[in-house]
């Protein structure tokens, strides 16, 4: 199956939890409800509400319950991208411009803030304290994750275990739970919900090796922003490490990556994307996804072979190969 025709199967309750979604952020102040709504509108796959939706196929599904989870972690998903655009000096994201370009730091800040707020209040609406507990233990990993993020801009001797840890952090974590509470608010096994979070987990991994890959060896018009984004802003991604691991390779690297450095990101880097693009970096970091996407498919074994299981492996695979 195509996600298109996923999204197709799942469009009333998307649709629905998409009214919920701009429902939620609807403010008396006008800059706050600008700005919440131009992050909203700018879209997104809206890949955490479909794994919650699928997860609570595993259970009684009732989307009256689950879109008190829905909701909440799209919202944390929303705030984490003003901030990190902030921290990134972002000024497009998905081919628009950001809340901190459209508007200024301290708007986007503040955005950010309300709607993580927003979020924690929504979720309130479901009496189970370790739903509360998953989701608030999932928003200070996050926070220690971007923290991670700006201690290692530029630090060319990081080792992936510590990028592994950071994309644990900014990424997978918040797929996994949004597999495992859907499960959860379902009232599923709780054996069930453990896969799950498995599965969103793996799958999280292989979304942000592929998005790094995607900002080395993607056009602007596929990603939405320039290729070589990450680099100019200091992040420096697993493609990079694995080729900073070959000897006759990391002089020049290193060379360029200082170049860029001292010019705050400021300055043409054709030459340090292809010399990543030549690189072993490049199929290393392919191999670590695809792997990645294997797990999750595993670990969707012994569930019970429901529609909902078809779909998780169609996204997982779409993970994979994903291009934008």
């Amino acid at each position: 199956m195509k996600l298109l025709d996923l999204y197709a199967k799942l469009k009333k309750d998307i649709n629905m939890i998409e009214k919920e979604l701009e429902r939620s952020i609807d403010v008396d102040h006008p800059v706050l409800r600008e700005a919440s709504l131009h992050l909203l509108k700018a879209g997104g796959k809206r890949i955490r509400p479909v794994f919650v939706l699928l997860g609570a196929k595993f259970g009684q599904y009732d989307l009256g319950r689950v879109k008190f989870v829905a909701v909440p972690l799209e919202l944390i998903h929303m705030a984490s991208l003003v901030h990190d655009d902030v921290i990134d000096d972002a000024n497009t994201r998905r081919g628009q411009l950001t809340v901190r370009s459209k508007w200024d730091n301290r708007v986007a800040m503040y955005a950010g803030d309300y709607i993580f707020a927003k979020a924690l209040s929504i979720v309130t609406q479901l009496p189970d304290p370790s739903i509360h507990r998953i989701m608030s233990n999932a928003l200070v990993e996050m926070s220690i994750g971007e923290m991670e993020q700006i201690r290692f801009f530029f630090h060319t001797g990081q080792t992936v275990r510590d990028y592994m840890l950071r994309i644990k952090r900014k990424t997978a974590l918040l797929l996994a739970i949004s597999c495992q509470l859907g499960a959860i608010a379902a009232g599923a096994p709780e054996q069930t919900a453990k896969r799950l979070y498995d599965f969103g987990y793996y799958t999280g991994m292989a979304f942000q090796i592929r998005d790094d890959l995607l900002d080395l060896c993607g056009t602007e018009k596929e990603i939405g922003k320039p290729p070589g984004s990450d680099i100019k802003q200091g992040n420096i991604t697993i493609p990079v490490i694995f080729a900073l691991q070959n000897p006759q390779l990391r002089p020049a690297l290193l060379e360029e990556i200082s170049r860029i450095e001292a010019c705050d990101g400021q300055t043409d880097i054709t030459a340090f994307l292809n010399m990543i693009r030549r690189s072993e970096g490049i199929s290393r970091a392919e191999a670590m996804a695809s792997a990645y996407i294997d797990k999750a498919i595993r670990s969707l074994e012994g569930l019970p072979n429901i529609q909902a299981k078809k779909d998780l492996v169609s996204i997982a695979h779409f993970v994979g190969n994903r291009s934008y």
